[in-house]
C-alpha cells in the first residue's frame, strides 16, 4: 500500500487500561469504583487515548448487525430484513421500549447508542480533564489534543441529543461514584458543543496521521451542530472552511489501486478498501481504520457483506422448469458468486424508495452495471444445470436469470410466497464489497466472505456539499442549494438539476441516500430535520408546517418516512407474523430502563410516547 501515512496507535488498549474501569449508572451498569488515571501524563499517552476513540469510533460500523443499521431503519431508506424472526425492530411500537432488549443483533442496536455514546464522552472528558498533567513543548501543541477531545466529545453529543432528545451532559471526568443524573436540554448541550468545536477547529490541523481527527472533520461537524441549533449563518461558515479551504476536493478522476480497471468508475475507486486512507485520496474528511494487520483490528471484520447483501444463497430460487436450484453459494464453484459478492443475510433491506424509485438517471455511475446489482444481475451458476436432463436450460448456465418480475417471481421459487423482504432486493455493489483483496480471494475470517477488515469513511466532502446545500435551503437560497447538489451529481455522472425552484429537504435528502449509504446515520439526521421544521416553522414541501409543542405527536421525521418508506407506509408483514409499524414518538429513542433505574438521586427523563414519561421533571435549562 503506497503513500499510506498512518501510525500504528490503534492500541486502544492504552486507553481501556486507563478508563475502562469506569463505569457509570449511564452505561445501564450497576456503578464500580472509579480510579484515578496515572497514565496520561505526556504527549503519547494522549495520543494514544485519542486513538482509542477513534477505534471505539469504528465499531458504529462493523460487526454483525452493525449500529449504523439500526439508524438506517429508522429511516425512510430501510428495513430490517431478518424476517426468520419475530424479535427484530420491525413492529417499532411493540419491539422498542424502554424495558426491551435494547442491544443485541437479533433485536436492535439502541442500546449500544446510548451506551458508547456515553463512553465516548467519558473518555474524551478522561483525555480533557488530565490536559493539565501533561507538559506541552507549546499552547499549540496542548490546544490541538484539547481540540480533538472537544471533537469526540461533541461528536457523541451531538448523536446523543437526536437520538434521544435532552440527555444528561457531562463536561468533565467522573471521580467518584454518580447516581444523580439531571437530563440537560439539548439546547443547551448543542450550544456547549458549538463553543467547543470553534475552539477546536483554531487548533486542530490537517495533514496528521489518517484516522486522526482533522480541522476538515472538525468544520464538517461544526457545521451540522450549528444547523442544528438554527444557527445557518454560523453553519455556512463552517461549511465553507471546509469547502473553499483548498485542503480538500471531490475525487472526479480515476485513481488509487483500481484506476486501470476500465470496468469501472471513480466511484468504485473511492470505495475501495485500499484507496480510502491514501494521500491521493482528498475526500476523506475523517476515517476510521481497521486493517487485519494492525494491533487491534476489528475481531470479525465489517460484515458489511453480511449485513447488507441479500440473502441470495437460499432463496430456493429455481431454473423456469422449477426442476434445479438455480444458484448455489460455493466458494469453489466454477462461477463463484460468493466471492463476487459476499454471502449476505438482508439484515439492511434497501426500500424501494433507496433502491429504485431515486433511480431515474440511467448515467449516474452510482447505479451502473457492474456498481449497483440487482437481483437478475445474478447468473445461473449451479453445475447441475451444465448437465441437465432439460437440453433448453442447458444455455442458461453462466447467463443472468430470467424471469424476474412481479408479476411472475413466485414461479422461481420452490414455494409460492417465499420470503422476498430478505431475498429479492437491489444493492451497491461498489459500498458493500469488502474482502482481503480487490480481486477474488476468501474472506481471511469467513468462509464464504463476509466482509473483512477495512477502513471506513465518518465524514467525507461529498456530505458537505450537501450540509451546505441544506444551510442555503434554509436561508432561501435555492440557486445556491442547487449548484452544491450538482456537485455531487457532477461527480457521479448523473444528470445536472437546472431548476432551482424544484429544490426541497426533500431533494437534499435524495442526493444523501444515492451518495451516503451506510455512511450518514440517517435516523440522526431526519431527527435533526424534524427540530429545524419545528423550531423554524418553515413549510416543508408535503405542505405541512410543525411546533415544537407537540414534536412527538407531528413530525417531519414522521411523514418522511411514512411517505418513502412502503414497508411502514402499508405494514408489510413478514414470514414470521410481524407487520413493519412505526410512530411518530419514535422520532426519539427511548431512554434505556436501567439508566434510570440505577439513578437513584436524580431523573433522566423519558421521552414521550414510552412507559416513565409521566415521571418527567424540567430539564436543566443551564450547563449544570
Amino acid at each position: 500500500m503506497k503513500n499510506l501515512n498512518i501510525k500504528i496507535i490503534l492500541p486502544a488498549l492504552l486507553l481501556l487500561t486507563v478508563v475502562s474501569c469506569k463505569k457509570t449508572y449511564l452505561d445501564a451498569e450497576v456503578l464500580s469504583k472509579y480510579e484515578p488515571t496515572n497514565s496520561l501524563t505526556n504527549l503519547a499517552g494522549m495520543n494514544a487515548a485519542l486513538a482509542g476513540l477513534g477505534a471505539q469510533t469504528r465499531r458504529e460500523f462493523f460487526d454483525d448487525m452493525a449500529p449504523i443499521i439500526t439508524e438506517a431503519i429508522f429511516s425512510d431508506v430501510a428495513v430490517d430484513g431478518t424476517t426468520d424472526k419475530s424479535t427484530q425492530a420491525q413492529d417499532m411500537n411493540t419491539r422498542v421500549t424502554p424495558e426491551a432488549n435494547l442491544n443485541s443483533p437479533d433485536f436492535n442496536r439502541i442500546g449500544f447508542y446510548w451506551t458508547e455514546g456515553f463512553r465516548g464522552v467519558r473518555f474524551a472528558n478522561t483525555i480533557i480533564s488530565s490536559i493539565g498533567n501533561v507538559t506541552f513543548k507549546n499552547d499549540a501543541e496542548k490546544n490541538a489534543i484539547l481540540g480533538a477531545a472537544y471533537f469526540y466529545r461533541a461528536y457523541y453529543y451531538y448523536r446523543l441529543v437526536h437520538q434521544f432528545g435532552d440527555v444528561p451532559l457531562l463536561l468533565q471526568d467522573l471521580t467518584t461514584s454518580k447516581d444523580d443524573f439531571y437530563s440537560t436540554k439539548r439546547e443547551v448541550i448543542l450550544t456547549r458543543m458549538q463553543s467547543d468545536l470553534k475552539f477546536a477547529e483554531q487548533w486542530v490541523l490537517d495533514g496528521g496521521n489518517k484516522g486522526e481527527v482533522t480541522k476538515g472533520a472538525v468544520s464538517h461537524l461544526l457545521t451540522k451542530v450549528s444547523l442544528a441549533l438554527g444557527d445557518f449563518d454560523g453553519a455556512l461558515t463552517a461549511a465553507n472552511n471546509v469547502l473553499n479551504g483548498g485542503k480538500y476536493g471531490l475525487m472526479r478522476t480515476r485513481f488509487g489501486s483500481t484506476a486501470a480497471d476500465a470496468t469501472k468508475n471513480v466511484i468504485w475507486d473511492l470505495h475501495r478498501m485500499d484507496n480510502k486512507a491514501i494521500a491521493a485520496n482528498r475526500e476523506a474528511l475523517f476515517l476510521v481504520i481497521d486493517r487485519e494487520t494492525l494491533l487491534g483490528f476489528t475481531p470479525n471484520g465489517s460484515q458489511v457483506m453480511r449485513n447488507c447483501v441479500p440473502a441470495w444463497h437460499f432463496t430456493n430460487l429455481k431454473t423456469p422448469s422449477g426442476a434445479l436450484q438455480a444458484i448455489v453459494d460455493g466458494v469453489t464453484a466454477e462461477i463463484p458468486l460468493t466471492l463476487m459478492y459476499g454471502r449476505g443475510i438482508g439484515r439492511y433491506r434497501g426500500t424501494p424508495y433507496s433502491t429504485k424509485y431515486i433511480w431515474t438517471d440511467n448515467t449516474d455511475y452510482r447505479h451502473a452495471p457492474g456498481m449497483w446489482m440487482n437481483m437478475t444481475d445474478l447468473v445461473y451458476n449451479n453445475p447441475a444445470i451444465k448437465t441437465g436432463t432439460n437440453v433448453s436450460e442447458r444455455a442458461l448456465f453462466g447467463k443472468p436469470l430470467v424471469d424476474v418480475t412481479p408479476a411472475n417471481i413466485n414461479n422461481m421459487f420452490l414455494n409460492k410466497g417465499t420470503d422476498t423482504i430478505r431475498h429479492f432486493f437491489g444493492w451497491p455493489h461498489y459500498k458493500t464489497f469488502i474482502n482481503s483483496t480487490n480481486a477474488l480471494a476468501v474472506d481471511k475470517y469467513w468462509s464464504p466472505p463476509r466482509g473483512t477488515n477495512t477502513d471506513w469513511y465518518v465524514f467525507r466532502l461529498a456530505e458537505t456539499y450537501l450540509l451546505r446545500a441544506e444551510v442555503y435551503y434554509w436561508k432561501g437560497d435555492l440557486a445556491s442549494a442547487m449548484a452544491d447538489i450538482n456537485q455531487v451529481r457532477s461527480r457521479a455522472n448523473a444528470t445536472l438539476l437546472t431548476d432551482p425552484s424544484t429544490i426541497t429537504i426533500g431533494t437534499i435528502l435524495d442526493e444523501r441516500a444515492r451518495e451516503l449509504y451506510y455512511e450518514e446515520p440517517r435516523k440522526t439526521e431526519l431527527t435533526r430535520m424534524a427540530y429545524i421544521f419545528a423550531k423554524t416553522g418553515k413549510p416543508a414541501y408535503n405542505g405541512k408546517t410543525y411546533t415544537m409543542s407537540n414534536f412527538s405527536d407531528v413530525n417531519f421525521f414522521y411523514d418522511r418516512i411514512m411517505e418513502k418508506n412502503d414497508f411502514y407506509k402499508n405494514q408489510v408483514p413478514t414470514i414470521s407474523g410481524v407487520n413493519f409499524k412505526i410512530s411518530p414518538y419514535h422520532v426519539l429513542w427511548p431512554i434505556p430502563a436501567d439508566a434510570q433505574r440505577f439513578n437513584i438521586n436524580g431523573r433522566i427523563n423519558q421521552n414521550k410516547g414510552y412507559t416513565g414519561y409521566e415521571n418527567n421533571v424540567p430539564a436543566l435549562d443551564k450547563i449544570p
